[in-house]
């Protein structure tokens, strides 16, 4: 079966403050513009500088990222909503409702949930990453990476 790629994702997660951004971050980065890419979180959160540390490993840069909650989505036409918690999954299936978009749940670990030292903590965040990035790439598979 040949499934063809999104042409537009919204990622959704709790606070659009480490899981969403670097989804995002990382589609922006191996698509480019083939893909137009955003992310919200049920409510905004603040941007987690261990999620800044962890995508910057991969030369990534997601600092000047800045929160936004659903509500002030601008652009509401996307193909498909990845939510990345269960409250932003149930959230998306309600504002879904009267829009032509699939929404599917990746259930993510909050890294941020971790406890213990920072590497620790970082070991927890690269965790996320990596296995949101296979995601990504599983999704995409037949859209080659730029480079």
């Amino acid at each position: 079966m040949n499934v063809r790629a999104p042409s537009s994702v919204l990622f959704v997660c709790s606070e659009n403050a480490l899981r969403s951004p670097m989804a995002e971050a990382m589609v922006k980065y191996a698509y480019g513009d083939r893909v137009y890419v955003d992310s919200v979180g049920v409510r905004k959160g603040e941007l987690d500088l261990l999620a800044v540390a962890v995508m910057q490993e991969i030369g990534i840069d997601i600092s000047a990222h800045r929160a936004k909650s659903l509500d002030e989505l601008l652009d509401t036409s996307f193909d498909l909503i990845v939510t990345l918690s269960p409250e932003a999954h149930h959230q998306a299936l309600e504002w879904s409702r009267t829009r032509a978009a699939d929404v599917v749940y990746w259930p993510t670990y909050d890294p941020s949930a971790t406890e213990g030292n920072r590497e620790a903590r970082l070991a927890a965040y690269r965790d996320v990453r990596d296995s949101t990035r296979a995601l990504i790439a599983d999704l995409f598979a037949g859209l080659k990476v730029r480079g």
